[in-house]
């Protein structure tokens, strides 16, 4: 299997996560059940052959996607392929950055996967075209960022309050009042919900249950023994209850249903 990872250049860096490239991936399982993360990405696919999205309980096929399609922030988990015989580019938007690369508010594309054209018309197939024509994965890394810097990166500007309150969510999800948060930054509940969710695409409430549930989730891969108690507390939520609530939430399974499920990716789940 290969699989590169890029993290791009200023002024790129500031909106981008990294890209990823891989091809020749073997998995026992052919479905992955991906859980809520925060984050929006855009893929390239370079074979002929639909991707499809499937029913989180059926596992019936509800939605085929081709070539480019961007995935929007999710509040819920989606089924999808484990990655078997794929070929693609995933371009990785840092969390809560990537409404310059779109032409409408962010809370549009949330729970949604959209093809590019719908999106962005031709520009992405060209992209996809000449990658194609590309054949160091360096190379196709470059492609890429200059593609972006030089279609994307205008004057799109984050609200400083909006990067000030994502910046909290992320990195002291455990810790953070939202009220305090409110107060600190000055506008009214009402006006600042709306800044957040036209450039995050959720309410800074369902942004700050995600960063919980993602905290919960990277303490399990680091702990051996795990009291669900003290997960609860040490992650931020009000008590176990309302842990294992979100929980389910945003995986379809118990805490104790997903350590038995689990596999070796964080965040993808083997269901089929």
């Amino acid at each position: 299997m290969i699989y590169e990872i890029h993290t791009p250049t200023f002024p790129l860096n500031q909106f981008i996560e990294c890209l990823i490239y891989y091809e020749g991936a073997s998995f026992e399982h052919s479905v992955d059940r991906l859980l809520p993360n925060g984050d929006t990405e855009i893929l390239i696919d370079f074979t002929d052959t639909p991707q499809y999205i499937y029913d989180n309980n059926s596992l019936k096929e509800i939605q085929a996607c081709h070539n480019v399609w961007a995935s929007g922030l999710r509040t819920e988990p989606i089924t999808i392929p484990s990655g078997n015989n794929s070929r693609m580019m995933v371009i990785m938007c840092k969390k809560g950055m990537a409404y310059t690369f779109f032409p409408f508010p962010m809370d549009e594309i949330s729970d949604c996967v959209l093809d590019a054209d719908l999106i962005w018309g031709t520009s992405f197939a060209y992209l996809r075209e000449k990658l194609f024509e590309t054949k160091e994965i360096r190379r196709m890394f470059e492609v890429t960022e200059d593609f972006l810097i030089r279609n994307f990166l205008g004057s799109s500007v984050l609200n400083p309050c909006v990067e000030y309150a994502l910046n909290e969510i992320i990195h002291r999800p455990d810790q953070v009042s939202l009220s305090r948060l409110n107060e600190k930054i000055g506008y009214s509940q009402k006006h600042f919900i709306g800044m957040f969710k036209r450039q995050v695409g959720v309410t800074p409430k369902a942004y700050l249950k995600i960063m919980r549930f993602q905290k919960a989730i990277n303490e399990i891969e680091r702990s051996g023994k795990i009291s669900w108690t003290d997960l609860s507390q040490d992650c931020g939520f009000y008590d176990q209850a309302h842990f294992i609530n979100d929980f389910k939430l945003f995986s379809g399974f118990t805490p104790e249903q997903y350590l038995k499920q689990k596999g070796d990716l964080v965040n993808y789940v083997p269901v089929g």
